[in-house]
């Protein structure tokens, strides 16, 4: 079992994706919720899909912190307020 296991689920929505995570595969396992605006999405990295960069930045959350202080609901650019460095730092690794 993995502890920063990251699943993620995306459902298409009128101006984007509806996305739930879940980090870990054992019994203290956590859940979030993560709306993607599509605008968001192909300013963030144009050609990629709302799965991979909602995975993209969970991965980069958990290098940051535990999953237990990762919000439970959140807009995917909330990310920014919070860690100066992630655009630049997704782009990056999404490219």
């Amino acid at each position: 079992m993995s502890r920063d296991a990251v699943h993620v689920r995306c459902q298409a929505t009128d101006d984007g994706w509806a996305c739930t995570v879940r980090v870990g595969d054992d019994a203290a396992a956590t859940e979030h919720a993560v709306t993607v605006r599509r605008d968001d999405l192909e300013e963030l990295v144009s050609g990629t899909t709302p799965e991979d960069v909602v995975e993209a930045s969970f991965r980069f959350l958990l290098e940051r912190e535990s999953r237990e202080s990762i919000l439970r609901r959140f807009d995917l650019p909330v990310i920014g307020r919070y860690f100066p460095e992630y655009r630049e730092e997704i782009r990056r690794r999404l490219s």
